[in-house]
């Protein structure tokens, strides 16, 4: 036997019966020979963390825009916190994990720059809408390696693009598990760290069942997940599930309506649509393969593929670039 096929024969052995197997994935697009090493949720997963809009998860914003200080998610953080708690989930309930990694790590390779200001702002202008997962599948399909796209299993595909409902696999139903615990937890600890947050404003009778710190809030949260899935049931305990939605609707009504935070998005809202529209008028400043996606499918599909696909960073300078007057450079 290969190494992949002894590494699918000792995937065989431990997993729950309703685990998701690489020798049963529903396959490509594009059907690719066999790695001799790599079952091929293995492979998706290398090839989704060599990708460019992975490393571009890096200047991305995770809540807070442009934060000064090093130690606030960015997109790519949140991406790994998230790929760690599914891994641990899985292999508790003895699921595949690479599948699950693969999933977690592609989850939000479409999110916009500046983060959910970002993608409102371009589902406000995009014909049709936008939402970050679907392009995210877009992402992986079509726009990375210029046009090839990664040509990933239909497993990782659907977990990217359903990561929010409707995954169907228990790896995809449990990475939007970890995406939640993960974010609603970090986001309590950057608010804090921001200064926007007192720990003490938490509600008690959710701290009281979760926990009164980020570990433990995620290891309960975790444990009780654990202990109440299995057999194709995925279920937290009534009474965490409660205190789930108690903390999260105190985060929705307080943390992301900031006064300070609602002020910066709407400078977000003002970038997004001067350059969606400057694009749109002047497709060329464009580089050629979004140009060729104009002559295609439409300058707003391009325009949008263009943008969402930028850092706050790079979108920020070209900004400058073409609405800010540059100094006189005498020569």
């Amino acid at each position: 036997m290969t190494i992949r096929e002894e590494t699918e024969a000792i995937e065989r052995q431990p997993l729950r019966r309703y685990a998701t197997l690489s020798e049963h994935s529903l396959g490509r697009r594009a059907p690719l020979e066999p790695d001799p090493i790599r079952p091929c949720f293995q492979r998706d997963r290398d090839r989704i963390l060599h990708c460019k809009a992975f490393r571009r998860l890096k200047q991305k914003t995770q809540v807070f825009l442009s934060p000064e200080g090093d130690h606030y998610r960015t997109r790519l953080t949140h991406t790994l916190e998230v790929s760690q708690i599914a891994r641990t989930i899985s292999r508790a309930l003895r699921l595949n994990e690479d599948l699950t990694e693969a999933i977690a790590l592609g989850h939000d390779l479409g999110h916009t720059p500046f983060g959910h200001a970002g993608e409102r702002a371009l589902n406000r202008l995009c014909p049709g809408g936008f939402s970050h997962y679907r392009q995210s599948l877009r992402v992986v399909d079509y726009l990375e390696r210029d046009g090839q796209g990664l040509d990933l299993t239909w497993e990782v595909r659907n977990g990217i693009v359903t990561h929010t409902s409707g995954a169907r696999t228990p790896e995809g139903c449990f990475v939007r598990l970890a995406d939640h615990i993960a974010f609603l937890n970090h986001d309590i600890e950057d608010a804090i760290t921001a200064g926007v947050l007192d720990a003490r404003q938490l509600p008690p009778e959710a701290v009281a069942v979760l926990g009164h710190t980020k570990s433990e809030r995620i290891t309960t949260m975790i444990t009780d997940l654990v202990a109440h899935s299995g057999n194709g049931k995925i279920n937290f305990s009534p009474e965490v599930e409660a205190a789930y939605a108690v903390l999260k609707d105190f985060m929705y009504a307080t943390v992301y309506v900031d006064k300070e935070a609602k002020r910066e998005e709407k400078k977000v809202d003002k970038l997004i649509s001067e350059l969606y529209a400057r694009l749109c008028d002047e497709p060329a400043l464009m580089p050629n393969f979004y140009m060729q996606i104009a002559y295609n499918e439409g300058v707003d599909r391009a325009v949008t593929d263009y943008i969402s696909g930028m850092s706050d960073e790079f979108a920020t300078r070209l900004f400058e670039e073409l609405f800010v007057p540059q100094k006189w450079k005498v020569l």
